[in-house]
């Protein structure tokens, strides 16, 4: 396998992770942050204590928050940055030089909300006919970087870049499928953190098991509607990148989407939890961006709809539940 240069965009707990998997399979790789304070801090203690603690980050890793240095000559071009932040990176990109030839891989989870527009579209739209491929999948970082078997799912309508890039990712604890829906794959990382966030009020508000079941698979038929609307094939929710996503992010203790829903039971409400929040919750702007899509297609969301009206318009929990409950009758 060619040892092509690589750099990751984001210095997160997963762009983090990504960094050291690739830099242990002996490729070169640059970590990029957009913070040059913090930059320099992991490039001296070698351990991201602020989104990934306990975890060490090789030597060989160059860490920088120089963007045109980043871009500049590599072979893959990793893009691991809160949805809501990308075009502005992009942008930037876009007035460097020597990053024309580089293949871009999003494993970003998220929407833009004034577009509606899914990852790889705003990649498109900002650097042209570049080659762009997706990472998605049950990846919760730390357990990645720990060593935990996990599988994902990488999705381009290239089989040549998708086998490569199997590749490059593919690693003994690092299980790596390929998929030609890039939209479904895209969607299915995306529109789960909503129902993750129902899941944990659910939690917040002391309900059970038999709830968390019912919003499982309930929110699984939301995601496939809004999916079949906009092109995805539905089988792919089924999948690794799909319904293996949506369990691991509503039942895991690490699920920030989850944990903020959580809260939101127990009685706060989202400018409290902002106010303190270091890591990005991609579920919270996903809703809002899945409620103007489900308006815009006429599909009916109703478990989105209602986690809209929890966080955006402060509509208590348990009356968001009781309105689930009680909608008119009708066939599964």
């Amino acid at each position: 396998m060619k040892k092509i240069n690589i750099t990751v965009l984001g210095d997160g707990g997963w762009g983090t992770t990504l960094a050291i998997l690739l830099s242990k399979k002996g490729f070169k790789v640059t970590l990029w942050g957009a913070f040059p304070d913090y930059a320099a801090y992991l490039d001296k203690k070698r351990v991201n204590s602020r989104f990934l603690p306990g975890i060490h980050i090789p030597k060989g890793i160059e860490i920088t928050s120089d963007l045109e240095r980043a871009t500049t000559d590599k072979g893959l071009i990793v893009l691991a940055i809160p949805s809501q932040h990308l075009r502005s990176v992009l942008e930037k990109i876009k007035k460097n030089s020597g990053w024309h030839n580089s293949v871009f891989l999003s494993v970003i989870k998220g929407i833009e909300i004034s577009s509606l527009k899914r990852m790889s579209e705003l990649i498109h739209e900002e650097l042209g006919n570049v080659k762009i491929a997706v990472l998605s999948g049950p990846t919760i970082a730390h357990e990645v970087a720990g060593g935990i078997p996990t599988t994902a799912v990488v999705a381009s309508a290239d089989e040549r870049l998708n086998k490569e890039l199997q590749s490059i990712f593919m690693a003994e604890r690092f299980r790596v499928y390929t998929n030609d829906d890039i939209i479904g794959v895209e969607l299915g990382g995306s529109l789960k953190n909503i129902i993750a966030i129902a899941c944990g009020i659910s939690d917040g508000l002391g309900f059970g098991t038999n709830t968390k079941a019912a919003i499982l698979a309930r929110g699984l038929v939301e995601i496939s509607r809004l999916g079949s609307a906009m092109g995805a094939k539905v089988h792919t929710f089924s999948g690794i990148s799909g319904l293996g996503d949506l369990v691991t992010t509503c039942f895991s203790p690490h699920s920030r989407n989850r944990s903020i829903g959580e809260q939101i039971g127990r009685g706060k409400n989202l400018k409290q939890l902002e106010a303190h929040m270091r890591m990005v919750a991609e579920g919270v702007p996903t809703t809002k961006s899945a409620y103007a899509l489900s308006r815009k297609y006429a599909i009916q969301m109703p478990i989105t709809k209602e986690i809209y009206s929890v966080l955006y318009k402060n509509k208590p929990p348990l009356k968001a539940v009781r309105d689930l409950m009680t909608r008119s009758r009708k066939g599964e």
